[in-house]
């Protein structure tokens, strides 16, 4: 990792008002980005996609969202007014959504959605957008991306949609791009495809990729770091190549939870949860 980090996160909180009073979905987490591709692994509900939305301000109120300091090249995004923020939405950070052929929009063209992405930011003429989106398809490997452009999201495959929408985030060329399971809806075939142009767009470019996942096994391969995140903290932080040594008993017992074909067993483990991993304070990273 960079010595100058992209991206500086500093006890990061989320919270959101219940009956019960308040909910903390996202608890003191801190870590650093740089020229990586870090990822950020747990079960459903343990913070990952909220800790990525946090970072872009898309917590809506009721949702509070506090933290020391969330940094971007050394600016506070937290002290940043809402205009300057929608330039950096996009333009320098952007995020893949769960899911992304659901974020296109279903009554426009492929298209005019990836020429009014690049116009925001780059304010170019529209005959200039359109070959920068040809370019972005040809790139993320779509087979004649004319006729792609022509299309509707309903007329595309799902793994055709993924990266439509991954070519659409890094139109703008941003620093860091945030992908929250992209590839979760995915074949096994399609999803490696998938996983092969976003590492080969990031290392060209010399992004900071921020890759949230549920999927211990995919992460341990594809990233360079990894934070596990356990209610709402990170327990652990490990290099990716070492991830089956983790020492957690929360990390041990996901990753005892998984089949593996070279040891085959009759029963699967279950994850044993003890309540004081929820209180103990976020591991360094």
């Amino acid at each position: 990792m960079s010595a100058d980090p992209l991206l500086d996160i500093q006890n990061l909180h989320v919270r959101f008002p219940t009956r019960q009073g308040l909910f903390e979905a996202v608890r003191g987490v801190s870590f650093t980005l740089g020229h990586e591709r870090l990822g950020i692994v747990g079960e459903s509900g343990s913070g990952k996609s909220m800790t990525g939305r946090a970072i872009l301000r898309l917590i809506r109120p009721p949702g509070q969202v506090e933290a020391d300091r969330i940094a971007l090249d050394g600016v506070n995004l937290p002290d940043l007014d809402e205009a300057a923020m929608r330039k950096i939405r996009g333009q320098r950070i952007s995020m893949v959504m769960q899911d992304p052929k659901f974020s296109l929009n279903p009554v426009m063209r492929v298209g005019d959605q990836l020429i009014e992405a690049y116009r925001l930011h780059a304010k170019g003429s529209r005959r200039a957008a359109h070959a920068k989106a040809v370019e972005m398809l040809d790139a993320v490997s779509i087979n004649d991306p004319e006729r792609v452009m022509r299309a509707y999201p309903h007329e595309v495959s799902g793994g055709m949609g993924q990266r439509i929408m991954i070519a659409m985030m890094l139109i703008p060329d941003p620093q860091i791009l945030i992908a929250d399971e992209p590839t979760s809806a995915l074949d096994v075939s399609v999803q490696r495809q998938v996983l092969t142009i976003m590492d080969d767009l990031v290392r060209d470019r010399g992004m900071g990729l921020i890759f949230i996942s549920h999927d211990l096994n995919l992460v341990a391969d594809f990233c360079d770091r990894v934070l596990i995140m356990y209610a709402g903290r990170v327990v652990e932080t490990c290099d990716a190549k070492r991830l089956h040594e983790a020492t957690h008993p929360y990390t041990r017992g996901l990753l005892d939870a998984l089949p593996r074909l070279d040891r085959p067993v009759e029963k699967l483990s279950v994850l044993q949860r003890d309540a004081a991993w929820a209180d103990a304070p976020s591991a360094p990273s």
